[in-house]
C-alpha cells in the first residue's frame, strides 16, 4: 500500500491531539499532580503487561547502572518538570495554545544537543527557529493600550508552556543518551522497536517517584484517593495514557519504518493545527484567523528542522 508511513504519521498527530485534549480535561477535573501520577502508574502497568506478553517477563531488560541513571534523569526532566508545566499551562491557557508552544521543543533539543553532544546547529535550523518563533508571536501577541504589542494570554500560562517545551527538548536529548547506553549494555537480544518502551519504563519510574514527592509536600495524597473514585477522571487518565505512550509512541516508531524520518516528523507535528477545531468544540476556545495563521507558520518552522 502506498503512503503507509505518511498515513500512520498523520494518525500519530491525531493521537497527540487526543492526548492533549484529554489531558486538559483530566487536569482541570482532577488536578495536575493527580493526573500526572496516575498516568505514570498506568503506563508502568501497561508496560509490564506488554513485556510479559512479548518476553515472558513483566520487567524490562537488564542494563547498566549508567543507562538507568540517564533514563531516570530524562524522566525527571521530561515527565516530572516538563509534564507538570505542560498540564499547568493546559489549566491556564488551554491545550490549543499549549500545543502551539510545544513547537519550541525542537529548538530546545537542538540547543541541548549542541551543548551536550557537540551536534552542529546548521543555518537551516536557525531559520527554522526563527519561523517557529514568528508563528507563535502571531498567535499570542496583539495590540494593547496605546496600540503597543502585548501578550494576549496570562503570563503564568505562557511561562509554564515554554518550560514544558524546553523540558521536552532537553528530556529528548537525555533520553537519546540514555538509550545509547541502554542498547550498548544489554545482555540479551531485543527487537529494535522494543528499546524505547523498555527505556521509557525507567523514565516512568522516575516520574512516579518525582510526582509522589511533589504531591506529598504540596497537597498530600487525599486528591489522589478522590481521583481514583472519579470515573470520568480515571477514564481520561487511562485514555491519555493509551493515546500517548502506547498508540502514539508505537505508531511513531512504525511510521519511520515506512517513510523518511523528516516526512514522518513533519506530519506528526501537525497537532497545533489539528487541535484548533476540537478545542473550539469541546472547550469553546475561539478560532481566529491569527491563531490559524500562527499555528500553520509554527508547524512550517518545525518542518524546516527535518526537511531542509
Amino acid at each position: 500500500m502506498q503512503y503507509v508511513g505518511e498515513l500512520i504519521s498523520i494518525g500519530v498527530a491525531f493521537s497527540w491531539t487526543a492526548t492533549a485534549l484529554l489531558s486538559e480535561f483530566g487536569s482541570k477535573r482532577m488536578g495536575n499532580l493527580t493526573l500526572n501520577l496516575m498516568r505514570m502508574v498506568i503506563t508502568l502497568v501497561f508496560s509490564a503487561i506488554m513485556f510479559w506478553i512479548i518476553t515472558g517477563s513483566p520487567m524490562p531488560a537488564h542494563a547498566s547502572t549508567e543507562a538507568y541513571l540517564w533514563m531516570m534523569l530524562s524522566g525527571l526532566v521530561g515527565y516530572v518538570i516538563g509534564d507538570f508545566c505542560l498540564f499547568q499551562c493546559y489549566i491556564i491557557i488551554g491545550s490549543k495554545f499549549g500545543q502551539l508552544f510545544m513547537t519550541l521543543a525542537p529548538i530546545a533539543a537542538a540547543i541541548t544537543a549542541w551543548l551536550t553532544l557537540g551536534q552542529e546547529i546548521r543555518p537551516q535550523a536557525m531559520l527554522a527557529m526563527l519561523v517557529t518563533l514568528v508563528g507563535i508571536a502571531i498567535s499570542v501577541l496583539g495590540r494593547g493600550d496605546g496600540h503597543k504589542l502585548s501578550l494576549k494570554l496570562p503570563l503564568a500560562g505562557v511561562l509554564f508552556a515554554i518550560g514544558a517545551a524546553v523540558c521536552q527538548g532537553v528530556g529528548l536529548v537525555l533520553s537519546k543518551i540514555g538509550m545509547n547506553h541502554y542498547e550498548s549494555s544489554l545482555t540479551t537480544a531485543m527487537a529494535g522497536w522494543m528499546l524505547p518502551f523498555h527505556a521509557n519504563f525507567f523514565r516512568c519510574v522516575a516520574g512516579v517517584l518525582g510526582f509522589s514527592v511533589l504531591m506529598m509536600f504540596r497537597e498530600g495524597f487525599s486528591p489522589l484517593c478522590k481521583g481514583i473514585r472519579d470515573r470520568k477522571g480515571m477514564a481520561a487518565a487511562v485514555a491519555t495514557t493509551i493515546f500517548g505512550p502506547f498508540v502514539g509512541v508505537g505508531a511513531s516508531l512504525l511510521a519511520v519504518q515506512y517513510t523518511a524520518a523528516g516526512i514522518a516528523s513533519t506530519l506528526m507535528a501537525l497537532t497545533p493545527i489539528i487541535i484548533i477545531l476540537p478545542a473550539w468544540w469541546i472547550f469553546k476556545q475561539p478560532i481566529t484567523a491569527k491563531s490559524i495563521l500562527g499555528a500553520v507558520i509554527s508547524v512550517i518552522g518545525v518542518s524546516l528542522f527535518f526537511l531542509l
